[in-house]
Order: structure tokens, then C-alpha cells, then sequence
């Protein structure tokens, strides 16, 4: 079964959970650094370890972040949440539980706009926003890599305790044949927000930003929901898609030959853009949730969360809004810059003096270009600030676009800022008019035929003159210059 004909058979239901990791310099309940990477089980306490007689200390600036995120989410805001054990035995969390939020989360009933491609927009609920700790890192030896045929498995305990706030969804009904679609910009719309907030990197790659994809089949938008599975931590937007592509046509095929989903946990595979079975997914009772008894309740004072709520940010969304008034964008356009990820680095761009479209132009077409190519992200080959020194290049009558494109080229290929670049290649715009006014005059001698037709009213002719005075130039002639010394010696 194609994909086509399972959303025609089939109601597609989502369900999403994203974990983002917060951006606080110690962990949420010690005082171990909050860093990623380094050596392993080197960013650990005894809390962090699970030692018996170490304590809990809630960390402020977590709780701050999660009434953040909250608050952007369009979310209630407890006034007294607690922190609960969630019960299970695995090596990553060396105590045995999570702590983390049952019944009582610092957030809750929200919802979030989520624009897809076309201009389409599309309202998520948000059933919660709860705190809670990462897990560690487990690492495979041998095998696939999974733990099914594994010689050995390693314990890096230094993202243990990590401070995470886990937004989930009410069930996201509606999306139709769109439901791929709709979960990676929503995700896509929470990372942005994350940003702009300030509260994570949000690095999808570095696995800031994590999403659990729940996805069931009805036969009809009136019928009961039916049995859903949950891809675990999808770490990227294409994949998100691609999950939810492949677990609509899966089920949709077991459904169409009369067998049962069965309610699972899945993996993705990036390789083949297929899940695999993981384990058969628990409800909340089988972790036998109980409050936390080493942390007191979070009481957030009303004061704070107003003050917080004051202290807001402009959200990706209002700040798209007044931008496309502000640089002039057409809606396509600036849809254009959001897809490619591009909004901050243009933003950015314009800051440093270019003018919006000119940064646009150069962003999403010679630098986006030469990124997919190389297969790296476009801020790595140049910087904001060197666009918008190419763009004054430019703009001060140095470089025209042909000339400025070979500049670029120089900059991505690391060998300089623009005008650096420019002089060293000797790319400038030829202003000596001794030598553009020789070039003139041999392309006027040459063309005859041209200079009687411009003679005659056929200003358009003026076009062939220019092609011998820019390759006696080596291209950088100011065409403006070379039609008025055309003109001028034509008379």
C-alpha cells in the first residue's frame, strides 16, 4: 500500500512529546556541570550517581525555564507542582527512578500555532509541560549497536540528572494526508521557540531536542481513536516525517489485512526511513508514580511568573509577522527563509548593514547552494557580517554581482573577509578610465555594424558592445560607466 492510499483508508491521529534539554550551567538536582561531551563520567556527583545518603536540591534556573516555556506555550502556570519517582530498572539512571512529574506538572492546557509551507496554520494542543531529569548514555558494543546481540554495553553517566522539560500534546486530530508535515513544523516551531527564549541551544544533533511521535488509525474522523505506537527520539525534521510516513502505511497495511496494532515503542532507522519494534509500551501505572519525598513542593509566586511573563521575548511567529512588514518579503519569500532555517542568520545579516533582500538573495541561493553540496550548514561557510560587507562592496560601486560571486567564493573557501579577498584577487571594479575608455574605443573600431544600429535608435544594441568591454576588462567594467563612454563616443 502506497502511502496516497492509506490516508484515504485511514484517519490519521498524532500524538508528539519533545524532551528539550535546558541550557542551566549545573544539573536539575546537583551540582554537577551541565556540559556536553567531555570525558566520560566526568560531570558527576553522588547524586548524580545515585549514592545512598545524596539528596536532591531543585535547581532554580530549571524551574524558571520550564514557567518560560510555558508561559510561550500559552500554558496555565501551577501555583504548587511536585516532583514524583517514575519507577524503572535500566543502567542509564543508576538510582532505579526518574524524577520527574506525574499528575501535578508546573505547566499546562496550551496551545501552539504551527505554520506549514503553503501559509497553512494549523493549532496543536498542549496537554502539559512538566520537569524532569535526562537519562544517561548507553553505548552497544558489538552487534547492530542495540542491545539485542551486544558483546557488552558502556554507562556514561555525565547527561544523568540533565534538566528537561517535556511538552506533550493533547492527541492532534485533523491533519489528514498533512500529518507528516504537521509534526515536523511543529517540532520545527518548538526549537525556535526554545531559542528565542533562550532557555537551550536547541540543537537537534547534539540531542537538545528529542521528540516522541505517537501515531494511530481510524477508519473515520467519528470513530473511536485506535491503538497507537510511539517512535522514540526522533532527533531530526526529515526523519519526524519520514517516521510518520512509515508507521501510517505500516499500520495501515496490518489494519487492511484484518490484524491489530499492537502498542509498542518503536525505533527509527535513518538508513531505511523504517521503524522496528522496541519494546511494548508501558502505561503510567506500570511505573508506579509516587511524589518525591526529598523535594518540597514548587510553589511559584504569582509575582514571579507576572514578572516572567513581562520579560518575554517577541515569539518566532509575531516576530516573522513584523519582519516581512519590516523587509519588505513576500509571503513566499520569507517562507522560503524559514524553511532553510535562515530567519536568524538574515536577521543577523541586516544587522550588520546589508539590506534584506540582498541578504536573502545571497543566503538562500550561492551561500545554500555550495551548503548542500559540501553538506554543511550554511553559517559555516561565512559569516553575517561578511555578507554584509559584500553587500557594501556592492553598493559602493566596487563589485557587481559576477565579480562579487567570485568574492564569495574566496571568502567560503577561507581565505579572507570580502575586501580582502577582493584586492588579493584584484577583483575590483575597473575605474581607471584610461584603461575602460581603451576598451571602449577597441570595441566601438571592432563593431561597426553595432555602432550604425545604436546610431540608428536601437539602443538595445548597446548590449553587444558590452561582451568585448568586459572581456578586455577581465569582467570588471562599471557597466553604468562603459554605456556612458559608449554613448558619449557615438555621440
Amino acid at each position: 500500500m502506497n502511502y496516497e492510499e492509506a490516508v484515504s483508508k485511514y484517519d490519521p491521529i498524532l500524538g508528539i512529546e519533545v524532551h528539550v534539554e535546558l541550557g542551566t550551567e549545573t544539573k536539575m538536582f546537583d551540582a554537577a556541570p551541565n556540559t556536553f561531551g567531555g570525558t566520560a563520567n566526568a560531570n558527576v556527583t553522588p547524586t548524580s550517581l545515585g549514592l545512598p545518603g545524596s539528596l536532591p536540591v531543585v535547581n532554580e534556573k530549571g524551574v524558571e525555564s520550564a514557567i518560560k516555556i510555558g508561559l510561550a506555550l500559552g500554558c496555565e502556570i501551577a501555583e504548587s507542582c511536585r516532583f514524583a519517582r517514575k519507577n524503572y530498572f535500566y543502567p542509564d539512571l543508576a538510582k532505579n527512578f526518574q524524577t520527574s512529574q506525574s499528575d501535578e506538572p508546573i505547566a499546562y492546557d496550551g496551545s501552539v500555532e504551527v505554520e506549514l509551507e503553503d501559509g497553512e496554520i494549523v493549532t496543536v494542543p498542549v496537554e502539559r509541560a512538566h520537569m524532569e531529569e535526562d537519562a544517561g548514555k548507553n553505548t552497544h558494543v558489538g552487534g547492530s549497536g542495540r542491545i539485542q546481540g551486544a558483546e557488552y554495553s558502556l554507562v556514561d553517566y555525565n547527561r544523568a540528572g540533565v534538566p528537561l522539560v517535556e511538552i506533550v500534546t493533547r492527541p492532534i486530530e485533523g491533519t489528514g494526508a498533512r500529518a507528516p508535515e504537521v509534526a515536523a513544523a511543529y517540532v520545527r516551531t518548538l526549537r525556535d521557540i526554545f531559542r528565542a527564549l533562550g532557555v537551550s541551544e536547541a540543537r537537534m544533533e547534539q540531542g537538545n531536542v528529542r521528540a516522541d511521535i505517537n501515531v494511530s488509525l481510524r477508519k473515520s474522523p467519528d470513530a473511536p481513536l485506535g491503538t497507537r505506537t510511539e517512535t522514540k527520539n526522533v532527533n531530526s525534521f526529515r526523519s519526524i516525517e519520514r517516521a510518520v510516513r512509515y508507521e501510517i502505511v505500516r499500520q495501515a497495511e496490518l489494519l487492511d489485512a484484518g490484524e491489530s496494532i499492537l502498542q509498542e515503542t518503536r525505533h527509527f532507522h535513518d538508513e531505511t526511513g523504517e521503524t522496528s519494534p522496541g519494546r511494548e509500551k508501558s502505561d503510567s501505572d506500570d511505573y508506579r508514580y509516587f511524589p518525591e519525598p526529598d523535594l518540597v513542593p514548587v510553589v511559584p509566586s504569582r509575582e514571579w511568573v507576572e514578572q516572567l511573563r513581562a520579560e518575554q521575548p517577541e515569539l518566532p511567529t509575531a516576530k516573522r509577522r513584523r519582519l516581512i512588514g519590516e523587509w519588505g518579503f513576500s509571503d513566499l519569500e520569507m517562507r522560503d527563509v524559514i524553511n532553510a532555517g535562515l530567519l536568524e542568520t538574515i536577521e543577523a545579516t541586516v544587522a550588520a548593514g546589508a539590506k534584506p533582500q540582498g541578504a536573502r538573495k545571497w543566503w538562500t541561493g550561492e551561500i545554500a547552494r555550495q551548503a548542500k553540496q559540501q553538506d554543511v550548514e550554511p553559517e559555516t561557510l561565512v559569516a553575517p557580517a561578511q555578507v554584509a560587507e559584500l553587500e557594501k562592496l556592492i553598493a559602493d560601486g566596487k563589485l557587481n554581482d559576477k565579480l562579487a560571486r567570485k568574492v564569495l567564493d574566496g571568502v567560503m573557501a577561507g581565505e579572507g573577509d570580502p575586501q580582502a579577498v577582493m584586492e588579493a584577487k584584484g577583483l575590483e571594479i575597473v575605474k581607471d578610465d584610461g584603461a575602460l575608455e581603451a576598451a571602449v574605443d577597441a570595441a566601438i573600431t571592432e563593431n561597426p555594424d553595432v555602432v550604425e544600429r545604436i546610431k540608428g535608435g536601437h539602443m538595445q544594441a548597446i548590449g553587444a558592445l558590452m561582451g568585448p568591454i568586459m572581456k578586455a576588462t577581465r569582467g570588471q567594467a562599471d557597466p553604468k560607466q562603459a554605456r556612458e563612454l559608449i554613448m558619449k563616443k557615438i555621440g
